[in-house]
C-alpha cells in the first residue's frame, strides 16, 4: 500500500490496473460498434422485490422523491425505442442493503443491449468479454433445472414447496427470521448457498432457463413456458452477470409489474408506482434484443486476484 493511503484503499498500482481494464472493456464494445451512453442516475424505484432502491428526497424535477438507479434499464430502453442502436452503460449503480465481501451499496455496473440477439448469442459475447479479463477458460452451460438436480437433488420446476424447504436443511443452510416467504425465496437461498458456489471453478459457467416467476423482464421460453430466457454467469462461485432475451410486450410487462407490486405488498415491502418510462418505451417499440447487467467490480476482483470488492473499489467500496 502506498504511504499515507487510507486503510483498505486500493494502492496506486491497483488504481492503474483497474483503469486499464475499464479501457479494455470499452474497446471490446467499441470494436463491436456498441455505443456508450450516459442515462440519468436518478429515476423511478426498482420494481423487483429482491432489490431495495435508495431514495433521494426532493431530487425529482417536481421536487418529489427520486431514486438512485439500481439499473439504467428504463432509460436505456427508451433510447432503444428512439432508435439508438446497440448501446452500453459503464458506471455506478446503487442498491440498498448491500454490504459485505462481495456486495456494496454503490457498485460499478456494465449494462448493454444487442439488437437482434437472443440470450444464447449474448452469452457468447459475455463469455468473450469475461475471458478478456480473467483469461481463457472452458465455457460450460447448465440449465437451471439441471444444476439444481445435480447439486441439490431437487427439481426446482416440479417439486413441491416442502421438498424444496427440506433441501435447505439437507444443505445445512441456516434460516434467520423464520421459514422463507415463498417458493422463489427458497430457490434463491439454494442458488446462493448451494448451487452458485459450486459453479465456474476453472470455467465460465452459464445457468439459464430460470423459473418464469424470477424473470419479470425476460421472455418466456416457448419450449417450456415454466421457464424464462434468463441467464446468469458464474466464475469461481460468484455470480458475475444477469441477462435476458428482453420482453418487449408492453401489456405483458405491465401485468408483470402489477404482480410484483402485489408481491411487495404481501411481503410488507414499500409498493412503488409502475415504471411508466419503461412501459412507454415498450409501447413505442423496443426492438427485439437481449440485454445483460454485469458486476464489473466482481469481475475486476477476480482478474486482479483480489479477495474482496474493497480491494478494487477503495476504502469506501
Amino acid at each position: 500500500m502506498a504511504a499515507g493511503a487510507p486503510r483498505g484503499a486500493a494502492d496506486g498500482a491497483t488504481v492503474r490496473r483497474v483503469g486499464r481494464e475499464l479501457a479494455r472493456i470499452r474497446r471490446f464494445l467499441a470494436e463491436r460498434e456498441v455505443l456508450e451512453v450516459q442515462p440519468p442516475c436518478l429515476g423511478p424505484a426498482a420494481m423487483d422485490p429482491a432489490l431495495e432502491s435508495i431514495s433521494v428526497p426532493g431530487a425529482a424535477a417536481d421536487g418529489a422523491t427520486a431514486y438512485l438507479q439500481t439499473s439504467p434499464e428504463s432509460a436505456m430502453k427508451a433510447m432503444l425505442a428512439a432508435g439508438s442502436g446497440d448501446i452500453y452503460y459503464l458506471g455506478p449503480a446503487w442498491r440498498g442493503g448491500e454490504c459485505g465481501r462481495w456486495h456494496a451499496a454503490e457498485f460499478t455496473l456494465l449494462e448493454w443491449y444487442r439488437i437482434g440477439f437472443d440470450h444464447h448469442h449474448l452469452m457468447d459475447e459475455v463469455a468473450a468479454l469475461a475471458a478478456l479479463l480473467v483469461g481463457d477458460r472452458p465455457v460450460e452451460r447448465w440449465s437451471y433445472q439441471g444444476a439444481f438436480r445435480h447439486y441439490v437433488g431437487v427439481d426446482p420446476l416440479a417439486d413441491a414447496d416442502d421438498v424444496l424447504r427440506d433441501a435447505l436443511a439437507d444443505q445445512g443452510i441456516e434460516l434467520h427470521g423464520g421459514v422463507p416467504a415463498g417458493r422463489d425465496e427458497t430457490l434463491d437461498l439454494l442458488l446462493s448457498h448451494a448451487v452458485g458456489p459450486a459453479l465456474g471453478h476453472g470455467k465460465l459457467t452459464f445457468l439459464d432457463g430460470f423459473p418464469a416467476s424470477q424473470a419479470a423482464l425476460a421472455r418466456l421460453d416457448d419450449a417450456d413456458p415454466r421457464t424464462a430466457r434468463r441467464f446468469e454467469l458464474f466464475i469461481d462461485g460468484l455470480e458475475i452477470a444477469n441477462g435476458y432475451h428482453e420482453l418487449t410486450d408492453a401489456a405483458a410487462q405491465r401485468e408483470r409489474f402489477r404482480a410484483e407490486q402485489a408481491e411487495r405488498r404481501g411481503a410488507g415491502q414499500p409498493v412503488h408506482a409502475l415504471d411508466e418510462r419503461l412501459l412507454t418505451a415498450l409501447e413505442q417499440g423496443v426492438p427485439d434484443c437481449a440485454g445483460v447487467a454485469l458486476g464489473v467490480d466482481r469481475l475486476l476482483a477476480l482478474a486482479l486476484g483480489a479477495s474482496s470488492l474493497r480491494e478494487v473499489r477503495g476504502a469506501d467500496g
